[in-house]
Parts: C-alpha cells; sequence; structure tokens
C-alpha cells in the first residue's frame, strides 16, 4: 500500500494544535512537506521546529486569521503565487460557540459561514490549479459527526457544518476527473480544547462535577472513551496518500462508533 507522500506539499490549516497539528505531524511523518496556518506566529514557529524533516521536507508556514476572511484569501494568493506546487489542502478550523439554534443571532451564523466554508472556499479554488496541472489533489476537510446527526446544543455548528459537507460533495463531483479527491473527515468527542470547553459548559449548566460529565459522555460511545488527536489526523493522513486514490466524496466518522446512523 502506497502511503508515501514524499516530494508532495500539504498546506494544514489550524495546525498549532489539537487535530490540526496531528494532521500536521502525521502527513511531514510519511514524508510529506507543510505549510502550517494559523494565526498565532510564535506557536507556528514552534511547530515548524516539531515537524518531521527525515526526507529533507521544507516546512513553513502562514500567518492568518480564520476570523478575517479578506485576509485568509489574499494569503493564500500570495503564497501560491510564490510557490508553484500543493497537493494537499486540510481544511480545519474551530467550530462556532454551542447554545440552542432557536435562540441563535443571525449574525452567528454569517460569522461561522465565513470562518468555515467562505475560507474553505476560497483556499481551495487558489490551490486546485495546481493540484490539476500536478495531476494529483486531495482536499481534506475537518469537520463534525454532526454532519450525519445533528448534535444537541450545538445549532450553529450544526448549520455551518451540513454547509461545508455539501460543498464538499458538489467540488468532489466536479473535480474527481482532474485527480483530485474531495473528502471529509467527522472526528467525534476528540481529546482537545473543544471537547473540554463543552465538558466545563455542560457541568456548569447542570450543576454537576465536569468529571461526571465527561464519564457520562464517554460513556455514549461503544468504544467508551475520547479519541486521541492522533487518531483522528491517521484517517486524514490515509486519504492524502496514493492509497486512497479511488475514495472521493465520502464524510469519514472517526468517532468511536457513537453516530448512530449507518
Amino acid at each position: 500500500m502506497d502511503l508515501n507522500l514524499k516530494n508532495k506539499r500539504a498546506i494544514v490549516c489550524g495546525s498549532t494544535q489539537g487535530i490540526g497539528k496531528a494532521v500536521a505531524v502525521e502527513l511531514a511523518q510519511l514524508g510529506a512537506s507543510v505549510t502550517l496556518v494559523a494565526r498565532n506566529e510564535e506557536k507556528l514557529k514552534e511547530t515548524v521546529q516539531e515537524l518531521d524533516h527525515a526526507n529533507g521536507q521544507q516546512h513553513d508556514f502562514i500567518v492568518a486569521d480564520f476570523a478575517d476572511t479578506e485576509e485568509v484569501k489574499a494569503q493564500i494568493a500570495a503564497y501560491v503565487q510564490q510557490q508553484n506546487e500543493v497537493h494537499i489542502l486540510v481544511n480545519n478550523t474551530g467550530g462556532p460557540p454551542g447554545g440552542p439554534i432557536t435562540e441563535a443571532k443571525p449574525e452567528e451564523f454569517l460569522k461561522a459561514f465565513n470562518m468555515h466554508l467562505i475560507n474553505n472556499h476560497n483556499l481551495a479554488q487558489a490551490v486546485v490549479p495546481l493540484m490539476k496541472k500536478a495531476g494529483y489533489g486531495r482536499i481534506i476537510n475537518i469537520i463534525s459527526t454532526s454532519v450525519k446527526e445533528p448534535i444537541a446544543g450545538l445549532g450553529v455548528s450544526n448549520t455551518t457544518r451540513g454547509a461545508v459537507a455539501s460543498w464538499a460533495k458538489t467540488m468532489a463531483n466536479e473535480l474527481g476527473q482532474f485527480g483530485i479527491t474531495v473528502n471529509n473527515v467527522l472526528p467525534g468527542s476528540t481529546k482537545t480544547g473543544r471537547i473540554y470547553a463543552l465538558v466545563e459548559s455542560r457541568a456548569e449548566k447542570s450543576g454537576r462535577d465536569k468529571q461526571e460529565v465527561q464519564q457520562e459522555m464517554e460513556q455514549s460511545i461503544p468504544a467508551r472513551r475520547f479519541a486521541e488527536p492522533e487518531e483522528v489526523a491517521a484517517a486524514a493522513a490515509f486519504l492524502a496518500t496514493r492509497a486512497a486514490a479511488y475514495i472521493n466524496g465520502v464524510s469519514l466518522a472517526v468517532d468511536g462508533g457513537r453516530t448512530g446512523s449507518i
């Protein structure tokens, strides 16, 4: 099975922590040169140094805040002008705050839509010409299992994630003929700041202990535990390889079996 990503260039968003960082580490271990994207320059510099360099990879980074779609668009445009190859794009950014959908303000939807779908779209539009030129492309979107089964208390997130999944499926249909695949990885409860913030929020609202809330959440998962970021990253990295060339337009749940749908 060909999992070698040597001589491949990957852009990984939200890559200084959590799942994004784990994906960057995994791709580098498979031989890819990785361009990190995040808003904190110091953390970007630190993360670049942590990536594998065994195959002579040339890692770098782009400083961009996903809350500013015009900044992201400008930064990726400038990058593409200087970079003659991009083979892999991993779209990933933090989810919007939780809360019932009936209480969400319209501007919350707009903000989430911009941070996720519009940024994903601008990034994809910028790199697809390079992928077509190479005859090799992998666009991988880190979304959520809410694509298959909406999660209670995450109204804005559920809505936005669903839009991204539909966008990705449409793009997969258009780009498959060029050797470019578009797939979604749907993490379940994963050991990141996001899940622990949700645990804390539920504990505060219910007046219960955080450990009790976490144990209850873990018991709802057939695997009886939260995922490690590296377990989600492994799925994303596989989709980036030649071995996954005929997997296109799928939404892959990496959730320990929690999602109820088939």
